[in-house]
């Protein structure tokens, strides 16, 4: 496992957590809630989350809900919590 795999400790998560405004830590994971403009928008902002995604072959539940609502959940489920991996991709997929 390389060491952006390794699970963050709580103080890592803490300070990592600072760098990414509107993401919220719920349990072993980092989450954050985008509106958009309609349900179209909501598709074409969730294909470039899924292409940042496979770019970083790491991969974020994704939830539209309420037609134009998306929710992410960042989690390294193989390091049983938080990696730098969630907190690189959050940031890509905020400045995307």
């Amino acid at each position: 496992m390389s060491e952006e795999a390794e699970k963050l400790t709580e103080a890592e998560t803490a300070k990592a957590l600072k760098t990414i405004p509107g993401w919220e830590l719920r349990a072993d994971s980092i989450v954050r809630e985008y509106t958009l403009k309609d349900f179209g928008s909501a598709l074409a902002f969730v294909n470039r989350v899924g292409e940042l995604a496979e770019a970083a072959d790491h991969h974020p539940d994704i939830l539209i809900h309420r037609y134009k609502r998306v929710t992410l959940t960042l989690s390294t489920h193989s390091a049983g919590g938080l990696t730098g991996k969630d907190f690189a991709l959050a940031r890509q997929i905020d400045a995307a």
